[in-house]
């Protein structure tokens, strides 16, 4: 077997090392999100792939460093962090804020010359289609009510007002960093895209969720699932099989 102990760092987390794995996938966790979100797919997906899940700032372990509440500037970090795992092809996956996140950091991996295989962008209307939503300005018990409708936060942490203080400036700080969030004009991506949503997500619609395809010069895909805003948790299989198909990996034991 490789010796592969590269250190991660707090931004990257890599549950199941594969270090025999001939692509990486990078895993961008939607507003309020942990990285411990992609656990299973790391899971599912090693050894034939090494997952890579982006740890941001005050959440969990990195609870007492502040939040980054401007995605380009988050960019910019992680693309410095992902540097050292270049040596394989990447692929990005984000989910909701994760996903813009993802477009903005394959940007600029594209613009150093080092771009991935593919961008998978879940859950998240275009980078181009803009939303007028102030979601952060509002006091704690509307953005509670709305990370409630969109069912990404386990019911037993919404039910715990001591957790929920712990949790509430991070996811704040996201919300804030995904809605003020404008599109920088630019030449659009020369890798695949794929985008994916629900059919009864009402934070993106499907027109929204196709008009990825104006920010590639290569090939587009979207794929349509059933359920809302975390339709992912009820199509796990089905996503993993597209990442696999994308990448070339093999399924573990084929």
């Amino acid at each position: 077997m490789t010796d592969d102990s590269r250190e991660t760092g707090p931004w990257i987390r890599r549950f199941h090392p594969a270090p025999e794995a001939r692509t990486r996938l990078v895993c961008f966790p939607h507003a309020g999100g942990s990285a411990t979100y992609y656990f299973p797919v790391s899971r599912a997906l090693s050894p034939a792939i090494d997952v890579l899940a982006i740890q941001y700032p005050g959440r969990q372990d990195r609870r007492n460093e502040p939040c980054v509440e401007d995605i380009e500037k988050l960019a910019d970090l992680v693309v410095e962090e992902l540097r050292p795992w270049g040596d394989l092809p990447l692929t990005l996956f984000g989910h909701s804020m994760g996903a813009t996140l993802a477009f903005e950091v394959a940007r600029r991996l594209e613009a150093a010359g080092t771009p991935p295989g593919t961008l998978f962008a879940s859950g998240r209307r275009a980078p181009s289609r803009v939303r007028d939503e102030r979601v952060h300005l509002a006091d704690d018990d509307r953005l509670i009510a709305d990370i409630t409708q969109l069912s990404g936060t386990d019911a037993a942490v919404l039910g715990d007002p001591e957790i929920l203080r712990m949790i509430l400036p991070a996811i704040r700080s996201d919300y804030k960093a995904a809605e003020t969030y404008r599109y920088r004009p630019g030449p659009p991506l020369g890798l695949d895209v794929v985008a994916l949503v629900g059919d009864d997500d009402q934070q993106v619609t499907l027109d929204e969720a196709s008009s990825w395809c104006e920010h590639t010069t290569a090939s587009f895909e979207l794929k349509v699932f059933s359920g809302g805003h975390f339709f992912l948790d009820s199509h796990v299989g089905a996503v993993l099989d597209l990442i696999r198909a994308r990448t070339g990996a093999q399924t573990v034991g084929s």
